[in-house]
């Protein structure tokens, strides 16, 4: 059901790859609740991807930019500023990769390159999108900007390896970032601490469908869907949250608060008699058997 919620508000939307995406969910939502926007991803992801399709059904344009680079990002904010015929009201961030989880480099082990550019595209790249914002004043007053993020940031979990470090980088960007733009704009910049949704990037990491299932036992009320995430993301760019800033949104069914659930404990409790008599140089690996 539409509210029109965010009627006559422009904005971006980064890395709606396909269907799957938690970034596609929300331009089908920002769509419905009367947005206009841009959708933008590299060029090799919209040849690999389906956003075309994505533009098509939503009356938009894609613009191809490198979130990473500063130049294209320019490029995406003049290009959408004159095809939605103004400045923009909101953004969404999602955008994550790891090159040593997709080559299975363990934590402590990593190839410090590979490093190098998980923090750049999964994090830095968010600073570059503000800098780049703030320096062209691209944004309206009391615009919203949302990245997606994860636990992990706090909390260890086996096999999201640096893409952690980069959650956690994601989130100190955005108080940081959301002080400056606060007092000068009005601006505000959120990140959402999603539970583990089934995207093309989630499922690339060892172990998501046992960790999926963990998080589903833990949580009071269940995982979060991609959809449900969405929802939360419109409200986000909505006038109805203005004065929530610099903030990392828990949108996980409970979890972040959570110990240890019932449904977890008699989950658990099967497998007392497992013999987990291992190499300790092992134990991480085991986990997993």
């Amino acid at each position: 059901m539409s509210h029109q919620l965010l009627k006559g508000k422009r904005g971006i939307i980064f890395g709606a790859l396909n269907a799957d995406s938690i970034a596609w969910k929300v331009a089908e939502r920002a769509y419905e609740e009367g947005a206009t926007f841009t959708l933008t991803n590299t060029a090799v992801a919209l040849r690999m991807g389906d956003t075309p399709k994505l533009a098509e059904q939503c009356h938009t344009e894609v613009i191809a930019a490198d979130a990473t680079n500063v130049d294209d990002l320019q490029n995406l904010f003049q290009k959408s500023i004159e095809i939605l015929g103004g400045k923009i009201d909101f953004i969404l961030h999602s955008i994550g990769m790891s090159p040593n989880v997709r080559k299975g480099r363990h934590y402590s082990d990593l190839d410090y390159q590979m490093l190098e550019k998980t923090l750049d595209v999964s994090a830095i790249s968010f600073h570059k999108v503000l800098q780049t914002a703030r320096k062209l004043d691209a944004i309206n007053e009391w615009g919203s900007v949302v990245a997606l993020s994860y636990v992990a940031a706090q909390r260890t979990f086996y096999g999201y390896n640096d893409m952690a470090d980069a959650k956690a980088l994601l989130e100190s960007i955005g108080r940081s970032f959301g002080y400056i733009y606060g007092r000068e704009r009005n601006v505000r910049i959120n990140t959402i601490s999603q539970s583990p949704t089934i995207t093309t990037a989630g499922s690339g990491v060892k172990g998501f469908d046992r960790l999926l299932d963990f998080a589903e036992r833990m949580s009071p009320l269940g995982n979060a869907t991609a959809d449900e995430c969405a929802d939360y993301c419109i409200t986000l760019f909505s006038d109805l949250t203005r004065k929530v800033t610099m903030q990392n949104l828990y949108h996980d069914g409970g979890f972040s608060s959570m110990g240890m659930s019932l449904r977890a404990l008699a989950q658990y409790e099967k497998g007392l008699n497992c013999d987990c008599d291992c190499d300790p140089a092992q134990a991480d690996d085991h986990l997993f058997d």
